[in-house]
């Protein structure tokens, strides 16, 4: 028997083989970096140029200091790519535990991955409406600065569109770590109500908008991602549980 053979459970548990727990440490260093770079571009670099219902003074910021624009498209287009790269790792953690749901799991982080990739488009679209090509020169400067932080705004639609799928994904992985029982339960639990609650919130935010004045639009996700940070955490320090010594035979 190889060490990469799928282990019968035992005691109730799924016992994880080597490419299982190598794909956990990946996992774990992905989410952690993904959430890093998400963190650092969106609150450190991004915000600080946007003004609220100022698309003047915004189109100022961004052009007075497009380097540190276009560092924070880097910071999102990084995160998709590691969005990629965890959806993988945990589809090759749980296709032992039920390829179907796996699979689920794994399609829908990748819509989520590709709507946030279309939001540094919307960005791009921006700086091309504040910039200095010659067809631009029949606009009025005050109407490029409207239509450029509208294309910043579409953007955070982006976000709001993949964020059902998001949460549906983290719902599905969340049942799959309750069930293979490698993570805490107690974890697996939180991360099951609070990936559903995302999908719940993001859902009628959408069909209704002003949702968001009745729960705090950071109330929607931030569950999930306390459970998504705690879970890159365990992965990386912890790996799968439980550990059972194997037998190897040649």
């Amino acid at each position: 028997m190889t060490t990469d053979e799928i282990d019968p459970p035992k005691d109730g548990f799924a016992v994880a083989n080597n490419s299982q727990r190598t794909a956990a440490k990946i996992a774990g260093i992905a989410g952690l970096f993904a959430f890093a770079l998400v963190v650092f571009g969106n609150y450190v670099l991004l915000e600080p140029l946007l003004v609220p219902r100022n698309a003047v003074d915004t189109a100022r910021n961004i052009l007075a200091h497009e380097t540190q624009f276009r560092l924070a498209l880097i910071c999102f287009i990084t995160y998709g790519i590691g969005a990629i790269v965890l959806l993988s790792a945990l589809y090759v953690i749980f296709a032992p535990v039920n390829r179907g749901l796996a699979l689920a799991g794994a399609l829908f982080r990748l819509v989520f991955a590709i709507l946030w990739l279309v939001a540094p488009l919307n960005s791009l679209a921006a700086l091309r409406l504040l910039g200095d090509a010659p067809y631009l020169k029949v606009f009025e400067p005050e109407r490029l600065q409207a239509l450029a932080r509208v294309q910043i705004a579409g953007s955070f639609d982006d976000y709001y569109v993949g964020l059902p799928f998001f949460g549906l994904a983290a719902t599905v992985c969340a049942w799959l770590w309750l069930k293979s029982k490698y993570i805490p339960r107690g974890l697996s639990i939180f991360g099951v109500i609070g990936s559903a609650w995302c999908v719940f919130c993001a859902i009628v935010y959408l069909i209704f908008p002003d949702f968001n004045k009745i729960v705090n639009d950071y109330i929607f996700d931030t569950p999930m991602a306390l459970f998504e940070l705690a879970l890159s955490f365990w992965l990386l320090f912890k790996g799968l549980s439980p550990k059972i010594e194997r037998t190897i035979e040649t």
